[in-house]
């Protein structure tokens, strides 16, 4: 699998990407640039627009344009008019926290969670909004919400709340969006980082995006091992998706934030978007049914 640099994007904060099936358009975000980008892989072109507001995560809709997870709670951006539209703040009282990553299942539902800015204290949610427009908060004490996945049976749920260094799994109803028998499936080993945002394939292995450790890594949660890694030449790795026409490309978002010149200097390639077509299949990103 060979590792490709896409656009040299120079992110701060590269996250929260998602691939629109009907556009063959990738959607993600610079979280602290307040950043939404629309990257075409046919021809490298990257659009971008500036929302005015720290974006953690980025989804299509099935009506159009995007729904996204912010600072301040869930807006609906208009692609054309770049026009934002308020949906819920379900956390209006806790001005240190924002939303960080998310993804719809396939239902629907637009699943984000929070952290605190500081990242000092667990004051972190998972949410979930209906297509309803409704707020329910599924999850409490989590330090920063990262990535999630669901089985392709949508019998089961994977969540990464990255300090942890831990997979855990639940069990899924797809109907009420209900979870249930938390467990852990993986633990990301010492030395290595922490577990970032992540995304599953047809084979029902995870990829782990790892923040720290240089790579992308595939795990079996059925046996809790690693089968796999993608190695980077950025240690900030931030989340990845499956695109491409045959759905086995696997785009990879990374940050430069923090790093000092002598690291950028042996990092030149933070903050970049790659690719690696994989020759597996992956998940599709559902969109949010609005």
């Amino acid at each position: 699998m060979e590792l490709e640099l896409i656009f040299d994007a120079k992110a701060t904060l590269g996250e929260g990407p998602s691939w629109d099936a009907k556009k063959q358009v990738l959607y993600w975000v610079d979280i602290v640039e307040q950043k939404v980008h629309i990257f075409d892989p046919k021809t490298g072109k990257d659009v971008v627009i500036d929302v005015g507001i720290e974006t953690g995560a980025v989804v299509p809709c099935k009506s159009g344009g995007l729904m996204l997870a912010t600072r301040n709670g869930f807006y609906a951006l208009d692609i054309e008019t770049k026009e934002l539209t308020a949906i819920a703040d379900p956390e209006a009282d806790l001005p240190g926290n924002r939303f960080n990553d998310g993804k719809c299942d396939a239902a629907g539902r637009f699943w984000a969670g929070t952290m605190e800015d500081a990242e000092e204290n667990v004051t972190g949610s998972l949410y979930r909004l209906d297509s309803d427009l409704s707020v329910t908060r599924v999850l409490d004490g989590v330090a920063i919400s990262n990535g999630i996945a669901w089985e392709k049976d949508n019998q089961t749920m994977y969540f990464i709340d990255s300090p942890t260094k831990q997979v855990v799994a639940f069990d899924f109803d797809l109907e009420t969006g209900k979870l249930d028998n938390k467990r852990t499936v993986v633990t990301i080993p010492d030395g290595e980082g922490i577990p970032d945002g992540m995304t599953i394939d047809s084979e029902g292995m995870l990829w782990v995006a790892q923040w720290g450790g240089y790579q992308v890594s595939r795990w079996n949660p059925n046996t809790g091992e690693r089968i796999g890694a993608i190695k980077l030449p950025v240690g900030q790795v931030t989340s990845c998706v499956f695109g491409g026409e045959k759905l086995d490309e696997l785009f990879i978002t990374t940050a430069s934030r923090g790093l000092n010149e002598a690291a950028l200097r042996e990092q030149p390639l933070a903050g970049g978007l790659f690719r690696v077509k994989t020759g597996i299949t992956g998940s599709v990103t559902y969109e949010f049914a609005d």
